[in-house]
């Protein structure tokens, strides 16, 4: 048996919300067949009050040792490096995250928020919000650049907004069964298993990407989306078609672009307030492009598909 203890910080409690659906295995699953102990959940524990601090406290002397650490939202400091905006148990949450950081044999950020700040840290980041170890991009974070659990692990971001359900439970059934250092992760500590290859991988758009067709409405059923409505998918790691939401869909099945929500730059860019920002079709081409094609070069491709498109490719697809 191993004890798990799942904290929610700056959060909307989607992480939450997606975990319940998970399927492969499911949130039940991991309890009788995986023997995970659940040893407090904000959405799922009946215990309230000076139960669950004594119950921290109990982690923090290791009265009870502490398998896995599961947060979820971002790690608020506001105001001015106090993190009274965000107090729980009898102190700032801050203060709980680096206490049970040092006693945690492994620690799993659920969602964006966990990972690197999330929405809430896009600036101007009023809460002084950050990820466990990444505030964006730059590694550091509430618990440092070089922490690391004691398992040796650094922290697992399970990145998304929210991340998807079976990724959070099969990263703790590895855990559970033992394999928890097999973990590959990548540069962005993220598993990759989940995260090695773009959601574009499995996209039932892809012909109509490489001959340039593009959908102009949301929900349309045929065209890439990536032209004019801005999917993320070429430049975004995830596995979302690969395994997909509730087993039956992705966004893109559904005829809405990916956004990118798995990376750090989510939600997009660092924008200051009032910022105005051209379309793509405005600009002429898009933002990002994907791995391996310069500006000139990606025009002239475009030009070259459009001409060699077969009439098939115009043809309506099938909406799961």
């Amino acid at each position: 048996m191993i004890n798990l203890l799942w904290l929610q910080g700056g959060a909307c409690s989607g992480n939450t919300m997606s975990f319940l659906n998970a399927q492969q295995p499911s949130f039940v699953e991991l309890v009788r067949e995986f023997d995970i102990n659940i040893l407090w959940h904000p959405s799922l524990s009946p215990e309230l009050g000076d139960a669950v601090q004594s119950m921290l406290n109990d982690c923090c002397d290791e009265k009870i040792p502490l398998d896995v650490l599961v947060f979820e939202g971002t790690v608020i400091n506001g105001p001015d490096g106090s993190g009274r905006w965000n107090r729980f148990a009898g102190k700032p949450m801050k203060d709980w995250v680096n206490d049970l950081a040092d006693v945690a044999k492994y620690i799993v950020a659920v969602g964006d928020c966990a990972a690197w700040g999330g929405i809430p840290a896009t600036a101007p980041n009023p809460t002084d919000s950050e990820g466990l170890q990444y505030l964006k991009k730059k590694r550091g974070g509430a618990l440092g650049p070089d922490f690391v659990t004691r398992s040796g692990l650094p922290v697992i971001n399970i990145s998304g907004c929210p991340a998807h359900p079976d990724w959070i439970t099969q990263v703790l059934v590895a855990i559970a069964t033992g394999r928890g250092n097999d973990i590959g992760l990548d540069e962005l500590q993220r598993p990759q298993t989940f995260f090695s290859t773009f959601t574009q991988t499995g996209c039932t758009r892809n012909m109509h990407f490489t001959y340039k067709i593009a959908s102009t409405e949301f929900a349309q059923r045929k065209g890439c989306l990536y032209y004019d409505l801005g999917c993320r998918g070429p430049v975004t790691r995830s596995s979302c078609n690969r395994i997909l939401w509730n087993r039956h869909s992705s966004k893109t099945r559904a005829g809405m672009p990916c956004i990118g929500c798995t990376e750090p730059e989510f939600p997009f860019y660092e924008l200051a307030p009032g910022t105005v920002f051209k379309s793509q079709t405005e600009m002429g081409f898009p933002k990002d492009l994907p791995e391996g094609i310069d500006k000139m070069g990606y025009m002239r491709l475009t030009a070259a598909a459009k001409i060699a498109a077969p009439e098939w490719a115009e043809e309506d697809i099938f909406l799961i």
